[in-house]
């Protein structure tokens, strides 16, 4: 005997064509986060191009493809848009068929409540349990505030989500969704895994010995943040914790060593929080209902007096490239969006506010160009590169060549520091770079 529950899903459960009829020409539709991207829903509006103008679409951190933005260069019918870009992204960025909306992650929820219309919202959601619940899985930290001030929401159910637990927010309820659809999916093949590089393992060898046992960890995605798992996995530290915007594998690797316990975490005890998850199908598996991590909104995961709350908060992320006056840049190379401010900013503020906090920012000193030229990550000054963290809140910096600690410097124990950890063969032309911007003591020692 079908529950009420049940024949609630079936009287709104219609096909992706039948779905999507409800937009519009001039709607904004959404498309939330990661593994929210609904697959058949997007298919079935990019066949309804010639028939629609100026759909505006919002996402972030989609691995593709987009078939609405693919389908139509000349953007006269579909407007994709994203607030962090994933490497497909940053791609669709560089045709001129992806715009970015510049955010900060923990005012994500405020940003939709008071600020951005939302005519349709499509997000993809595991079955609907017993209860009448579909589980936003691994797309928990953004889906569902923006379902909350959607006119219209579309679920579409693919069977191969795993069902998070979450401190809130993490599940929509059946009667609070207008349609419902259903369909084959391809299974998660996982993101491809970030190899750690020598250059990568000795960042994180030059940060290892500012952890203790018991710190919780934010840790970016990329090969550096899997090398400093890999280096605390087989390090003698212990009872670590999770407290990350993004579960990575390196989270994976930390927890099957052992390391990563939650016991000492002052809030969330016990659990590991994050927001969302991008990785490896084993990954996916260990998330799935696991009741040893919690799934939770942005605007909880990245508060910075959230965070602050977290005795030895460890935050750990990467960037472009910094100048002498310790600005940080990490979405953008010139005027090229790369990625996006994501939650950099939110952790450097809650981590050094933190009781034994710290909050790291990583780069190689140098890079290659497309001629095999190299080139210093330790700039003279920024000229056109898109700034993501202000010199005023940057708190340590690591290359392969060390760490240095920012907090209350002036302007020549900066460019001291910085210089210090470039590359040797930069180093003597930042020196005079730094004496034209007349920040270099002349009794500095060279």
């Amino acid at each position: 005997m079908q529950s009420t529950f049940q024949k609630e899903y079936y009287a709104k459960l219609v096909s992706p064509k039948k779905a999507v009829e409800i937009v519009k020409s001039g709607d904004w539709v959404d498309y939330t986060s990661c593994l929210g991207m609904p697959v058949l829903l997007d298919r079935a509006l990019a066949e309804r191009k010639e028939e629609l103008y100026d759909v505006k679409i919002r996402g972030n951190l989609i691995a593709g493809p987009i078939e609405t933005a693919e389908c139509d260069e000349s953007q006269e019918h579909f407007i994709y848009h994203s607030w962090h870009c994933s490497s497909y992204e940053r791609k669709l960025c560089d045709r001129g068929l992806c715009y970015y909306i510049p955010m900060v992650f923990h005012n994500n929820a405020a940003y939709y409540e008071h600020f951005l219309k939302v005519n349709v919202v499509m997000v993809s959601v595991s079955p609907m349990d017993k209860h009448g619940y579909f589980n936003f899985s691994l797309n928990t930290g953004v889906a569902a505030p923006i379902t909350r001030v959607a006119d219209y929401v579309i679920v579409e159910v693919n069977e191969h989500l795993p069902k998070v637990h979450g401190g809130y927010d993490e599940c929509i309820h059946v009667s609070d969704v207008d349609y419902i659809v259903e369909g084959e999916h391809d299974p998660f093949v996982g993101s491809r895994k970030f190899v750690p590089t020598e250059l990568d393992r000795k960042i994180a060898q030059n940060i290892l010995p500012y952890l203790v046992d018991g710190a919780t960890l934010q840790l970016g995605i990329g090969s550096m943040p899997n090398a400093m798992g890999e280096l605390i996995a087989q390090s003698d530290l212990k009872d670590l914790g999770m407290h990350t915007e993004l579960c990575s594998d390196a989270y994976l690797s930390l927890y099957q060593s052992g390391k990563l316990t939650n016991k000492k975490k002052c809030i969330d005890r016990g659990k590991g929080v994050f927001g969302c998850a991008v990785g490896s199908k084993e990954l996916y598996e260990w998330l799935d209902d696991n009741h040893g991590v919690a799934a939770y909104p942005l605007e909880y995961v990245n508060r910075p007096s959230v965070i602050a709350q977290i005795d030895h908060m460890v935050s750990i992320n990467s960037c472009v490239s910094v100048d002498l006056y310790g600005q940080v840049a990490a979405e953008s190379s010139g005027s090229r969006q790369i990625s996006g401010t994501g939650g950099q900013l939110d952790f450097l503020v809650g981590a050094s506010a933190s009781r034994g906090g710290k909050a790291f920012i990583c780069m190689s000193s140098v890079y290659k160009d497309k001629e095999g030229k190299y080139h210093s990550r330790i700039r003279p000054q920024f000229d056109g590169d898109i700034i993501t963290s202000p010199r005023s809140q940057v708190y340590f910096l690591s290359t392969e060549y060390g760490t240095i600690n920012m907090e209350g410097r002036s302007t020549w124990e900066r460019a001291k520091g910085l210089i210090s950890i470039a590359h040797p063969d930069f180093r003597e032309e930042l020196i005079k770079e730094a004496e034209k911007r007349k920040i270099w003591r002349r009794s500095n020692k060279r």
